[in-house]
């Protein structure tokens, strides 16, 4: 598995944007976050890093036209699909159930905890959706060219 370069290839395409997302974060909010190293949401998206590097490093690999490049470009645009709607709703649902449970609790009728907060950040916008698929293809490009 660590010699398969369309492993390594998305390895690195996620590496690489989770390294951009938080230089990005770092310029932006004068601060270091290792949660948007580690964490979703954010420019770019890596799920679409990943997503589309592996699906050109197979198309180059197996060949435009073969079922498993066709296979990866199906779930590429299912996951970059679901980052931009799915999970973008998501994060706003859990700001409005959070709002909600700090007015409970400022009403004497909750018990609100850091750890029972939802977590807000976790979609993606059409551009880091975009952005991130950019970095996936250029990533496979580069890396199916140089690895042996």
């Amino acid at each position: 598995m660590f010699y398969n370069k369309i492993v390594i290839t998305a390895f690195i395409a996620w590496f690489v944007s989770q390294i951009t997302k938080a230089i990005i974060y770092m310029i932006i909010n004068k601060k270091i976050s290792w949660e948007r190293f580690f964490g979703a949401a954010g420019m770019p998206s890596s799920h679409s890093a990943v997503v589309t590097a592996v699906a050109t490093a197979v198309g180059m690999q197996c060949g435009w036209d073969s079922p498993l490049f066709a296979v990866s470009v199906v779930l590429a645009a299912i996951v970059m699909h679901d980052a931009v709607g799915v999970r973008q709703e998501t994060g706003k649902q859990a700001k409005v159930i959070n709002s909600l449970l700090v007015l409970f609790d400022s009403m004497g009728r909750g018990e609100l905890t850091p750890v029972e907060t939802l977590k807000e950040f976790v979609g993606h916008t059409g551009r880091q959706v975009f952005v991130g698929a950019v970095f996936g293809i250029l990533t496979a490009l580069i890396l199916q060219a140089v690895l042996p």
